[in-house]
């Protein structure tokens, strides 16, 4: 079966500026799309490529096999969920949920039926009648997301929906978005800029860079197996160490080039081992690492098999919850490793790097 949509060879330029380049995509029918990466990356402009507002350069975009390149928003039968709401202030809940109806001429009775639905898919029973500013943030984005939902898109486009909720209500919505789009099976695509959001979301997160399409994937995927050191550092792998490394046999040997011992801590590649590219076989590379994804041991401790151990001495500690956030010097470098053993600021440790904690790419 063909993508339900796809984005071909799309470039948006304003002015001399190219804020897409040659960008493709397809996206499957009843999928959930993230679109990932940090703000000027071209998400938004995308979402609005898609939606009809914002006109490719060069490309084309099809829906369910038509090319609607061309076609007025208005014509396209997506609907958008704005992080600023965009209510009518002066209209109640059911009579923003009911607008885009009526402009369709929806009769009373199916307009009712609809309504009556979507207030208690979205947990808004009782608030028909209320103005849309006498509700809270949360109560005000389940009615963008209502009113987007009663003229039943091909395509819901959400541009950082949550982003204005505290994190509890987040939390709370994404898990409702989450169950609203599958039970109804419609082909969502979400930009955001937080990793968690994009991972509890989306079936397949798309991370882009300067216009282009990083890496794309399954989270699982594009978590533990990031392509680039980009998508490395934004999946939260942001911890980097400059590595000096030599193949043996099927494994690879591994050590910090200004380290006394030079060669000697054996690290075994593939699913259970150090993540690494074709390029990344031989020399200096940079090995990427989350904080949560190592540990630190006593100064004097053993260094486990298949890891690498740093000493270094903490500088700054603060618990976030559940953990210890340690801030750790190890020679010039500077590291943030989590742990739930608790250290105190000029304690002397080791930073223990499991092989399978370790993401390899050539030096920069």
């Amino acid at each position: 079966m063909p993508p339900y949509l796809v984005i071909e060879d799309v470039t948006v330029r304003y002015g001399a500026v190219e804020v897409l380049k040659h960008l493709s995509l397809d996206v499957e029918a009843g999928s959930f799309v993230a679109l990932l990466g940090s703000s000027g990356c071209g998400k938004t402009t995308l979402l609005r490529a898609i939606s009809g507002f914002t006109k490719p350069s060069e490309g084309r975009i099809l829906l369910a096999g038509k090319d609607i390149t061309n076609t007025p928003p208005e014509r396209r039968n997506t609907a958008m969920v704005f992080q600023s709401y965009a209510l009518w202030p002066h209209m109640t809940v059911f009579q923003n949920l009911a607008y885009g109806l009526k402009l369709r001429r929806r009769n009373r009775a199916e307009i009712e039926k609809k309504i009556d639905g979507l207030l208690t898919l979205l947990h808004l029973e009782g608030l028909a009648g209320r103005n849309v500013t006498q509700l809270s943030g949360g109560q005000r984005q389940r009615v963008a997301l209502g009113r987007a939902l009663t003229i039943d898109p091909d395509v819901l486009l959400l541009d950082e929906p949550l982003s204005n909720l505290d994190a509890r209500i987040r939390v709370e919505l994404r898990s409702e978005i989450r169950s609203v789009q599958s039970r109804l099976g419609i082909t969502a695509v979400h930009v955001t800029h937080d990793r968690e959001e994009a991972m509890v979301l989306a079936d397949r997160i798309v991370v882009l860079r300067d216009g282009k399409i990083e890496q794309e994937g399954a989270p699982e995927e594009v978590y533990h197996r990031p392509a680039t050191p980009y998508v490395a550092s934004f999946m939260g792998a942001d911890n980097i160490i400059r590595l000096r490394i030599r193949p043996t046999g099927d494994d690879i040997e591994a050590a910090v080039p200004d380290a006394d011992v030079p060669f000697g801590v054996r690290l075994a590649t593939g699913s259970d081992g150090v993540h690494m590219s074709e390029a990344s076989l031989r020399g200096d590379v940079d090995a990427h690492f989350r904080a949560e994804a190592v540990g630190l041991a006593a100064e004097t401790s053993a260094v486990p098999e298949q890891s690498l151990a740093l000493p270094g001495a903490v500088t700054q500690m603060s618990y976030p919850g559940g953990i210890w956030r340690y801030h750790v010097q190890s020679g010039t470098r500077h590291f943030i490793i989590d742990d739930e053993t608790r250290y105190a600021v000029g304690d002397k440790v080791r930073i223990v790097l499991p092989a399978k904690a370790l993401h390899l790419f050539p030096a920069a």
